[in-house]
């Protein structure tokens, strides 16, 4: 064999169908793949597992949730390429691909997480659209009583005269369209630069701030560039903070950008919580002055208790945004891109 794919369940617990994937990345090459996939309490270090096969043509290899020990490197002479995850399934062992550097071997890894920004920003625009239209409670509501139909035989004969159908006690917070909504961004990388670009087709007035990002990034998602974070909370409709949560992002939106939000916007949390302080967050959606649309929160999973829950300006979905089959097909698609073609 000159190619082998080695996966844990440990690893497809986390990245269902991803490995797969690459297999038929890999097979469209027309190179021999081999795929060993082990069983659920196989903890056996990646050069066992590969005992008793022929590794001389064996040149790239991607070993996903195996342990590897400085002994299978050594089984290991042929190999060219790598890509190595043995006990955290969200990033290369550094350790083993710096010795596989050692040896000559090129490790890959993925230069960003972008595999997953498309869903992420999806789920973003449909949390969106849903706290505006109120669609989870509606979707509750009719399933009780038919108070929310709003339905009035009218005094005509009309066709089709028959109720109002307007939104039966509208809220408070800002409800309705995107287009003609003051959508503000914090970050223009992978995931708000889409969502950015989404809610500008939809006809929003769309800012962003990033200090990080240069012109071209803004004028590419349909944003207009702001150079302070405090001019983006003064008017916004709906407030997106969409930067990962690192050291330096950690409570980047502060109690006092929380607390000066207008009235009646909306907050949407789909990266991180950790990057707000939630508990002024907290504060404000449960007193009614903003309403929150949110896959994360400050406590996973949410106890079913706690107060966030079912109210009508909150709409929540459970840390799911990056979880699609795109997204994990995506992830093979980018390791094997680095990987030399063969075909």
């Amino acid at each position: 064999m000159t190619s082998a794919i080695v996966v844990h369940p440990l690893y497809e617990d986390v990245w269902p169908c991803a490995a797969d994937y690459l297999r038929k990345l890999w097979k469209k090459e027309d190179e021999p793949v081999e795929f060993i996939h082990l069983s659920e309490d196989d903890e056996r270090p990646l050069g066992e597992v590969l005992e008793g096969e022929d590794l001389t043509e064996l040149t790239r290899i991607v070993s996903l949730g195996v342990p590897v020990t400085d002994e299978c490197l050594d089984v290991l002479e042929a190999v060219e390429e790598a890509a190595v995850m043995t006990d955290n399934m969200y990033e290369m062992d550094s350790e083993v691909s710096n010795l596989l550097e050692e040896r000559g071997v090129t490790t890959y890894t993925h230069q960003s997480e972008g595999f997953w920004s498309q869903s992420v920003a999806e789920l973003g625009l449909g949390l969106t659209i849903g706290a505006l239209r109120q669609i989870p409670q509606k979707h509750t509501s009719i399933t009780n009583s038919q108070d929310d139909w709003d339905v009035e035989l009218l005094e005509n004969d009309a066709p089709g005269a028959q109720g109002h159908q307007y939104v039966n006690n509208p809220p408070t917070h800002v409800h309705g369209t995107i287009a003609g909504k003051n959508v503000r961004i914090v970050g223009v990388g992978n995931i708000g630069s889409r969502f950015a670009d989404y809610t500008d087709n939809f006809g929003a007035d769309v800012a962003a701030y990033d200090p990080y990002a240069d012109q071209p990034c803004f004028h590419r998602t349909g944003a207009r560039q702001v150079y302070r974070m405090d001019e983006l909370i003064e008017d916004a409709d709906i407030f997106a903070p969409m930067v990962p949560l690192t050291d330096s992002t950690r409570r980047l939106v502060t109690r006092d950008h929380i607390e000066r939000l207008p009235t009646g916007s909306l907050l949407l949390l789909v990266t991180r919580a950790g990057i707000c302080d939630m508990d002024a967050v907290r504060e404000r959606v449960l007193n009614g002055e903003i309403a929150l649309a949110a896959d994360v929160f400050d406590v996973e999973p949410l106890p079913l208790d706690d107060p966030l829950l079912g109210r009508d300006n909150v709409v929540h979905t459970p840390h799911v945004a990056g979880r699609t089959r795109h997204a994990n097909e995506k992830w093979a698609e980018d390791l094997a891109s680095q990987f030399r073609d063969r075909s």
